[in-house]
């Protein structure tokens, strides 16, 4: 097995990528890989060959998560097989500190192959054969994405491949510190490489610092001998890293002299992370972004709602009239369909993301960010997570393994899912687009854009402020952010197959959602408000005229809608949605939006196929909903009630899939509990406000 390691950003992935022909995502920032991934090569010499993607590193202390799961695979800890070669990326326009990740891996014993990346960025790269030699490993410089140098890494692994290990020391523990390293070499478990190597990682690990969480294989007994020998010699951190700098210094730098071809970053990052115009071009180029969901995305939405429609059409006059036409028509295509409609808004969002992401623009922003997370007691590396959460919590949440102390994972995890992310757009769409117009604000500003914008901007000021609350209130979140030192990288010209790639990847994600949870859930809730089934029989009206028959069948429908297994369950919780503006049909839509939020847009497709002529007139979802009435003539979506609506699913944590995953990384019911709790009270006491307020002010 050949494990890929390397600080964030050398271009690991897109190394692993080439080697495997994996697929998996690649990002200009920090933080994009945050698990284990596994490919193959085929290798002359040796056959098929097992390759890591190990998440980015710069050491191997395991301190934060991607830290913990890089030591776990190279010691083979736990179910991993202990990897016989390390190819470690290194950046050469950063060598020295890249290739500090080499002497802890030699110091393992664990032969390696360098890949020398981003040689192209340099006015004179290294010369590869003289750090080979001082290095006592190959050096290959490679280019993944243009596929250059591969061949000639793929030799250099199959001959390094079965060389046996070789522990490589580059300086000497003084002899205070060889006697603590024998003391914790006592303690090692069973199975555990017997090495010094392992005695200063298991040291380096825990002093000073809490335990990492889920540590494989630290016993009671390793853990004590490590605190003991941590509490009674000098802190190890500087000096380790002083030596093994020292000889970086002296024996690599020589040879990294050459100059970065960046000359004009300075003068951008001048005006993109300067305090005042960087958050000026970042909200800029937000509402540019927002605005073009519905301005470029429109024409294929009608296409794609044009094209359900005639489906439906299609569908309906092939078979007879009964259950299972309704199923398919008003069920499986309409509801599925009105969730659909939105993949052109999604794949627009995910693409702009991409490109910020790949460009570095990403890790600029996170580096405005850090000031305002600092103040709200964050993290700053908290950024990227949230950040993420734009496009799904259950990535974001995960991601929060790039921070080492626990208390800034959980709190980051209990503010992720304010973040306004893709399962919501269709949802806002909906209401945007049916309840607010589509003219501009002084004339210039369009509405729903803005709208759109705000949105956006409300739900990071309600993840910071919470933040600000729970890190002051509950006693595991309280405390201070800590420092945040991420690097900057250059400015890269966006690598458009890797963003389609992604987009791809999350679109198919969305359909596959779309195929399954949300199909699955309308399908049931299709036959929650179809049954029990009353048939409307117009011979119990002998002397009613045509038109009468019509308005007696139009009023079975909406009481059958309403006696529905589904109404009355709606009905059962309207007395506590009734203060939020919102009457049991909605109900019905927020029931099943906990499967997923999206579910919510379908679950009202299905509500109006069943509970509305469809014909000519009746329109799509956004007409039906802007012509939906009261018993009294008032309408029952009105600007005020939509607003309500969106803070509700601003707020709420509708989403079993990110209480599953929160449960996963917690280890347990309390915090996904606590997270639902505190995020549906929040969510009901703050849309009360809106629309009672608003109804005193007369909207």
């Amino acid at each position: 097995m050949v494990a890929v390691i390397g600080n964030p950003n050398t271009g690991k992935t897109s190394l692993f990528n080439r080697l495997t022909g994996a697929r998996a995502r690649v990002g200009n920032y920090p933080g994009v890989t945050v698990e284990r991934r596994q490919g193959a090569i085929f290798l002359d010499a040796h056959g098929r060959v097992a390759v890591l993607d190990v998440p980015g590193a710069y050491s191997l202390a395991a301190r934060s998560g991607e830290e913990q799961v890089a030591i776990e695979a190279l010691l083979g800890l736990g179910e991993n097989p202990r990897p016989e070669l390390v190819v470690l990326c290194a950046d050469a326009t950063q060598l020295v500190r890249n290739l500090y990740l080499l002497l802890q891996v030699q110091e393992l014993g664990i032969p390696a192959v360098v890949a020398l990346t981003m040689c192209d960025e340099l006015a004179q790269p290294p010369d590869a054969a003289a750090l080979a030699e001082v290095l006592g490993c190959p050096v290959v410089p490679v280019n993944a994405p243009q596929g250059e140098g591969i061949p000639e890494l793929k030799r250099a692994i199959s001959a390094q491949l079965g060389a046996p290990p070789r522990p490589v020391w580059r300086w000497r523990p003084e002899p205070d510190l060889a006697a603590r390293l024998a003391a914790v070499r006592g303690a090692l478990p069973e199975g555990w490489p017997d090495s010094d190597a392992v005695a200063l990682w298991v040291l380096s690990s825990l002093d000073g610092a809490e335990v990492a969480d889920g540590l494989r294989g630290i016993t009671p007994e390793l853990e004590a001998a490590a605190r003991l020998e941590a509490a009674e010699g000098a802190a190890l951190d500087e000096a380790v890293a002083v030596a093994r700098y020292g000889w970086l210094d002296r024996e690599v730098a020589p040879l990294a002299d050459g100059r970065a071809r960046h000359p004009r970053t300075e003068l951008v990052d001048r005006v993109l992370i300067h305090p005042v115009w960087g958050f000026a071009v970042f909200l800029v180029l937000m509402f540019l972004i927002f605005q073009s969901l519905f301005s470029w995305a429109d024409p294929a939405i009608s296409l794609v709602e044009t094209s359900f429609s005639w489906l439906g059409d299609q569908v309906a006059g092939l078979l007879p009239a009964g259950v299972l036409n309704d199923l398919l028509v008003e069920g499986i295509i309409g509801g599925v369909g009105s969730v659909v409609v939105f993949l052109p808004q999604i794949l627009l969002l995910f693409f702009f993301i991409g490109l910020m992401e790949d460009s570095g623009y990403m890790a600029r922003v996170a580096y405005l960010m850090d000031r305002v997370m600092k103040s709200m007691n964050l993290h700053g590396r908290a950024f990227v997570p949230m950040m993420s959460g734009f496009a799904c919590a259950v990535p974001a949440i995960m991601a929060t393994r790039t921070m080492e102390r626990r208390r800034d994972r959980l709190l980051t995890m209990m503010v992720v899912p304010l973040m306004t992310c893709s399962a919501r757009l269709p949802v806002y769409t909906l209401l945007i687009g049916a309840l607010f117009p589509a003219g501009a604000i002084l004339g210039v500003i369009p509405v729903q854009g803005a709208l759109m914008i705000a949105i956006y901007v409300f739900s990071v000021l309600t993840a910071l402020t919470a933040a600000w609350v729970l890190s002051r209130t509950m006693p595991p979140l309280v405390g201070e952010g800590a420092a945040f030192l991420m690097e900057l990288p250059p400015y890269r010209r966006p690598r458009l197959a890797d963003v389609l790639r992604m987009m791809w990847r999350r679109s198919r994600m969305f359909l596959s959602e779309a195929g399954s949870v949300i199909l699955v859930c309308t399908v049931i809730l299709w036959g929650l408000l179809s049954f029990p089934k009353h048939e409307f029989r117009p011979g119990d009206y002998p002397s009613a005229s045509a038109e009468q028959l019509e308005q007696l069948a139009l009023e079975h429908r909406g009481e059958q809608l309403r006696e529905s297994y589904a109404g009355r369950m709606g009905r059962l919780i309207e007395p506590a949605i009734a203060p939020l503006g919102f009457d049991w049909k909605i109900g019905v839509g927020l029931i099943g939006a906990f499967a997923a939020r999206e579910v919510f847009v379908s679950t009202m497709g299905v509500v109006y196929n069943v509970g509305d002529e469809v014909d000519e007139t009746s329109g799509t979802l956004r007409q039906k909903i802007k012509a939906e009435q009261r018993a009294d003539g008032r309408p029952v979506y009105t600007p005020l009630v939509g607003l309500s609506l969106i803070i509700f699913f601003a707020l709420a944590c509708q989403c079993m899939s990110t209480l599953a995953v929160v449960k996963r990384e917690t280890g347990g019911y309390r915090w996904p509990a606590f997270l639902f709790a505190y995020m549906t009270t929040a969510a009901w006491i703050v849309s009360f406000a809106v629309y009672q307020g608003g109804r005193l002010l007369g909207f």
